[in-house]
């Protein structure tokens, strides 16, 4: 306590010099920060009242210096505990990026005449945005260097970026800090000259107006970042003179803007967890915008224009959602939808793409996603996979008018591929597969698909993936990932750095556990507010019977998970730490009660129909018994590896310090504990596409480690 209370009110215990890493010159050993504890009663306005003795750690304005030399300390603490992984965390680093095709580029698409596509070049981390004219043999245009965007920057994101209806002008989204907080700007694309609007304080979704002047932006709320207003943005002219077009008074909604299909109409679209509601008006001549249905709770729809109809995915008395068609002109009659798709209790359907003479529709069946494409007056057809395991989704397909449906597919073996299949003739074109250097074979892989039973008799899918040569023994280590939150399903997808881990014996496996929509929406509400319980015993019991069934030694079993997912871990190292040896649990989303009891934090007013409002006693009660940093106690916890980005705007950054902080204080065995803060980074960590795999590099370093699978 004494060492920490020095650091913290900024006198020095090596030398002259404040820092944070004078624990290794100091001392041979290790010695863990101790932050001060500093007791506040939170009180919930039932009268409930509970100690939170790190709760000085938040500071909204992340300038205190008490709080950033714990966290630097923190950071230099983790050095010296990760310094014994640190030649294999270089190799894993080199592994994962001698993957990658350093001078890639993605598949062009056509619109409006131009080829768009993005490319890297070899060593830069961020991607050149640029079109063509025509056909890709016409000369390059670059849109956005990012590289050249990014020079200087400790972090930088395009979040989004549009050209305007007539080709001639480039809008964008920019964040400097990863605090999701946007500045727009514009340029004239055959000159490169940037226009001197600037527009601060929005969120990436913007569109151009008809008259190619317009710029149309959703502002964030400073406080809370919440989606509160549209805006119309005239070039040349003063942002204090933008017109507000809409503004959202309940809190509980986020809000978008998008073109119709048809381009015909801009539409306002807002959702919270459990309601809907869009607006639009004429894209040639803006003005009164008419409400697709009016919100009511347990209504989420969207609808999409093409052809003189409305075509609306909606879950209105259809859990799984069905498909509806509205007239023109039809605003705000639901009672004269005519249905296209009818509900099915096992078929979950996840979007509708229109084009001039068929539809797409992205479906999930069995916790699988899948294409079905209609046609009028045929029979309905799916796009097949040879694989059990897998997930597809339709891509990006800006033509109405084409014949050729492009879609993705790929598995925890297979890279993504991008196909384009002819609706009419039935021919499939292989149009990219990710590029996968070095030594690696697909075939050198194994994927399987099996039913867990929970406890409560739910039978739960898991993907799982391993080298060949595979014995289930008992004795393998074993890394299991799930999300769970959200209704937001973890679908068998490719990672680049997996193949490291198989091939050094680790079998890999995604638990589809509730909480998610991969069987359903059944799937998602029996996982939420009231039944988030099954989120974490469902993750226990895949564990227990994968070591049961001989894909794991039960000491050598490692738990991931991120933002609601390390929810997820914290639940799960308090239930049943016995069963993990390691966790990797990153921006978690920890102080559950003491978060959804402030209005002020962002997200927290749009998410009480996923965990509950604590306001009422009951939620409150209910979300005690699983908020991690509320359950921590003195007893042995796994070894664990938590991660953080000061600039979180998701999951601010004082949830996973407080949590380690009384971790530190309260677990009885020796297990590292390391806790590692991206000082220059939000919820989606470093900027730069070789920055994440420095990260992922380091933690699944540690990972191996303590799993004991050797370098």
């Amino acid at each position: 306590m004494k060492q920490w209370q020095l650091i913290r009110r900024g006198l020095p215990l090596c030398g002259l010099a404040l820092t944070a890493l004078c624990f290794q010159s100091c001392s041979q050993q290790p010695t863990a920060p101790v932050a001060q504890q500093q007791p506040k009663t939170v009180t919930a306005p039932h009268g409930a009242e509970r100690m939170d003795e790190y709760y000085w750690l938040r500071d909204d304005s992340r300038a205190d210096p008490q709080m950033l030399a714990y966290l630097h300390a923190e950071n230099a603490y983790a050095d010296q505990l990760l310094a014994s992984s640190a030649p294999l965390r270089d190799q894993l680093y080199e592994e994962f990026v001698g993957r990658i095709k350093q001078d890639d580029a993605s598949v062009p698409y056509l619109k409006h005449g131009y080829w768009y596509y993005s490319r890297y070049e070899t060593g830069k981390d961020y991607p050149i945005v640029a079109r063509r004219k025509g056909s890709m043999e016409a000369p390059e245009e670059i849109l956005l260097d990012q590289n050249a965007m990014a020079a200087g920057r400790d972090y930088f994101k395009v979040g989004n970026w549009e050209v305007s209806p007539d080709n001639q002008w480039l809008a964008w989204a920019e964040d400097t800090n990863g605090r999701r907080q946007y500045t727009l700007r514009a340029k004239r694309i055959a000159t490169g000259e940037l226009l001197p609007d600037v527009v601060t304080g929005a969120a990436a979704n913007m569109l151009w107006g008809d008259d190619n002047r317009s710029l149309w932006y959703v502002e964030n709320d400073p406080i809370t970042l919440l989606s509160k207003r549209v805006k119309v943005h005239k070039m040349g002219t003063p942002t204090g003179d933008d017109t507000l077009v809409y503004h959202e008074p309940d809190d509980s909604f986020y809000m978008g803007i998008g073109r119709t299909r048809s381009e015909k109409y801009i539409c306002i679209g807002v959702q919270s967890t459990v309601s809907s509601e869009q607006r639009c008006t004429l894209a040639s001549d803006p003005g009164e915008f008419h409400v697709i249905a009016a919100r009511q709770r347990d209504h989420l729809y969207e609808a999409d224009h093409l052809n003189g109809r409305w075509v609306i995915k909606t879950d209105w008395q259809a859990p799984n959602s069905r498909v509806m068609v509205m007239n023109e002109g039809q605003w705000n009659q639901p009672e004269r939808w005519t249905e296209m798709i009818p509900h099915s209790d096992t078929v979950l359907i996840m979007s509708v793409t229109l084009f001039d003479d068929f539809i797409a529709v992205g479906e999930r069946s069995e916790g699988l996603r899948r294409i079905r494409i209609m046609r009028p007056q045929q029979a309905n057809e799916w796009v097949s996979s040879d694989e059990p395991a897998y997930t597809m989704g339709v891509d990006v397909n800006p033509e109405a008018s084409s014949k050729w449906l492009r879609y993705s597919y790929t598995s925890l073996t297979t890279p993504e591929r991008i196909y384009e299949v002819n609706i009419d003739t039935g021919e499939r074109r292989l149009l990219k597969e990710e590029p996968v250097l070095g030594d690696f074979s697909a075939e050198n892989y194994v994927t399987e698909r099996l039913w867990v039973d929970a406890r409560d008799g739910t039978k739960i899918p898991v993907s799982i993936a391993y080298r060949k040569g595979f014995k289930k023994d008992g004795s393998a280590p074993l890394l299991q990932y799930a999300y769970g939150s959200y209704g937001s399903s973890s679908d068998p997808r490719f990672g680049i750095t997996r193949p490291s881990l198989m091939d050094r014996g680790v079998v890999f496996a995604i638990a589809h556990i509730r909480g998610g929509q991969e069987m359903g929406r059944s799937w998602y509400d029996d996982g939420k507010l009231f039944n988030k319980m099954n989120s974490f015993t469902d993750f226990i019991d895949v564990t227990r019977e994968l070591v049961a069934q001989g894909f794991a030694a039960p000491d050598r079993v490692a738990a991931m998970g991120g933002s609601a997912g390390g929810l997820l871990m914290g639940g799960v190292a308090n239930m049943a730490p016995a069963d993990y040896r390691v966790m990797l649990s990153l921006v978690p989303f920890v102080d559950v009660v003491t978060t959804m009891l402030d209005p002020s934090i962002p997200l927290t007013t749009n998410e009480y129909d996923e965990w509950g409002n604590p306001e009422q006693t009951a939620f409150y009660d209910y979300m005690l018994q699983y908020s991690p940093y509320d359950q921590l106690e003195a007893k042995q916890y796994p070894a664990m590896f938590v991660g953080t980005g000061l600039w979180d705007s998701q999951v601010q950054y004082w949830e996973p310090a407080k949590y380690v902080a009384r971790l530190r204080r309260l677990k009885t065995d020796d297990n590292p504990l390391v806790f590692r803060v991206n000082m220059e980074a939000g919820h989606g960590g470093k900027s730069g596409r070789f920055q994440r795999y420095k990260e992922s590099a380091e933690y699944f370093a540690f990972m191996l480690q303590q799993l004991g699978v050797a370098p």
